[in-house]
Parts: C-alpha cells; structure tokens; sequence
C-alpha cells in the first residue's frame, strides 16, 4: 500500500497555471505507474494523465494536451502535474492514484478501477 497526499490547488483565473503536487510514502513508488484524475461536482472521476514507471512514457486526456504536464520524481516520492492555460472548465477537485506495484509499465490505463491508492484530493477553481 501507499499513502497519497496532494497539494498545490487553489483558486486562480482563466490562463494561469498551478502545479499539484502528490507525495506518496512507502518504498513502492518508483515501481507504480501514478495517474491524476479530476472530478467535478455531479460528474464521474475523469482522467487526465498519467505516468508509468519507473520514468515514463506518460498519456494525457485530449482536453489537457499542450497545456498539462505529468512528471515524477522517484527519489522525493512525488508526481506532479503542471497545469498551465487554465480554464473554467478545469476547475474540479483534483486527485492523485496509484497503480498496484510492478505491474507492467506496458499499458497506461485511463480508468479509475485500475488504480488501488487514492488521495484525498486538493480543489482546483479557475474563473473566468
């Protein structure tokens, strides 16, 4: 198991950028593939990006690429996403999941019930 805290959110206006930060514990990390995923109010969870291990390839939903950027760092423990040219329609709460570990980096999956390890999440509200 691992333990996901993010941070980073907060509320900005249209064509600003924020970075997400999600810090895992544990000694698995460096082997899970890590996803974000975001959830606006009435909506199912959605994906955006995600990252496999240990360094990559990543995968982005249509709506965020050119604008988002999925990174991680396996010695700080800690995937990122870089969200810049914000938009009203990307405010939702923003989560960060974890695959099961050493599972083969071959596919990245897009929805929610491959991932095993969920934060908490951190709010993402952009206005026009």
């Amino acid at each position: 198991q691992v333990q996901l805290v993010e941070s980073g959110g907060g509320l900005v206006q249209a064509g600003d950028s924020l970075r997400l930060s999600c810090a895992a514990s544990g000694r698995t990390f460096s082997t899970r593939t890590m996803a974000w995923f975001h959830q606006a109010p009435g909506t199912e969870r959605e994906f955006i990006a995600a990252i496999s291990w240990p360094y990559g390839p990543t995968k982005y939903t249509d709506n965020v690429k050119g604008r988002f950027t999925i990174s991680r760092d396996n010695v700080k423990k800690t995937v990122y996403l870089q969200m810049n040219s914000l938009r009203p329609e990307d405010t939702a709460v923003y989560y960060c999941a974890a695959e099961q570990t050493m599972t083969p980096p071959i596919t990245i999956f897009t929805t929610p019930d491959e991932y095993i390890n969920w934060g908490q999440g951190t709010q993402v509200t952009v206005s026009a």
